[in-house]
């Protein structure tokens, strides 16, 4: 039997789309499990926010368990239905990660990086992960973006989880970041930058994703899904392919989508 997960409270932002409605729980299986699950039942879930102070059963790419203290992470997701030219994930991949990066930006003054394909990084270490869903219905097709970014963890709670290499935004900001402040500033960036793809500025929101990727005119090792590599000088990166120049100067076009990492070489 599915459990019934009732919302503590519903918030409302002045936004364009994202955001315009937001259900707070205090407990949740999985933000982006009841985003697709509402999708599904209400027409007006384009841009249905979802939060919880806790997750039971959150997860990350590839299936991985995503778990937090109750009330240290944001842990959200939006319920959208994009046109058909930004369905492609890598597009709504950048567009979250884009967003999240400047929500970052405005609550601790530091930039955040993008490790490929939906990580954030401040000072080499992770402050956030996202993962893109989508699936189909009568309505067309739904994405769900999931979003969890540290808020107040602790070195030493990272520590004893056997994390490292992971901060958040209290460690980076030196006090605490209150959860309701953080998730109107995420949610307000992920709104203009959504609404800039929408509007056909997508250059816009491609050149942040290029600059914050950091790897422009790097050497890299690109990881393909099987094992398969791809080396060389990486000349330019769009949501249309990434341009590799190998040792001979020929220049290959690698689709974004057949791109499980990519890395500096050596």
């Amino acid at each position: 039997m599915t459990p019934t997960y009732t919302p503590r409270e519903t918030w409302h932002f002045d936004t364009e789309r994202v955001g315009r409605r937001v259900l707070v729980f205090d407990n949740v299986d999985s933000t982006n499990t009841r985003g697709a699950a509402l999708a599904e039942t209400e027409d007006d879930s384009d841009g249905l926010v979802l939060i919880a102070d806790q997750q039971t059963a959150g997860r990350g790419q590839y299936g991985r368990v995503w778990q937090s203290r109750p009330g240290s992470s944001l842990l959200m997701s939006v319920v959208l239905r994009p046109p058909p030219e930004l369905l492609r994930p890598v597009i709504l991949t950048a567009w979250a990660a884009v967003a999240v990066a400047e929500a970052v930006l405005a609550l601790t003054g530091a930039q955040a990086r993008i490790k490929w394909p939906n990580d954030l990084l401040i000072r080499g270490q992770k402050v956030c992960g996202i993962l893109i869903e989508q699936s189909g219905s009568t309505a067309g097709v739904t994405t769900v973006a999931g979003i969890g970014l540290n808020l107040n963890q602790t070195a030493d709670e990272f520590a004893a989880a056997h994390l490292p290499a992971a901060t958040s935004l209290g460690i980076v900001s030196g006090g605490l970041i209150d959860a309701r402040t953080a998730a109107g500033v995420v949610i307000r960036k992920l709104d203009a930058e959504y609404m800039r793809l929408i509007r056909g500025e997508r250059v816009v929101v491609e050149a942040d994703w290029k600059w914050r990727v950091g790897l422009l005119d790097r050497h890299v090792v690109i990881e393909h899904p099987g094992g398969a590599v791809t080396t060389g000088r990486l000349r330019d990166m769009a949501f249309d392919g990434l341009e590799v120049e190998n040792s001979d100067g020929f220049v290959h076009v690698v689709a974004p989508e057949s791109v499980a990492h990519i890395r500096a070489q050596g």
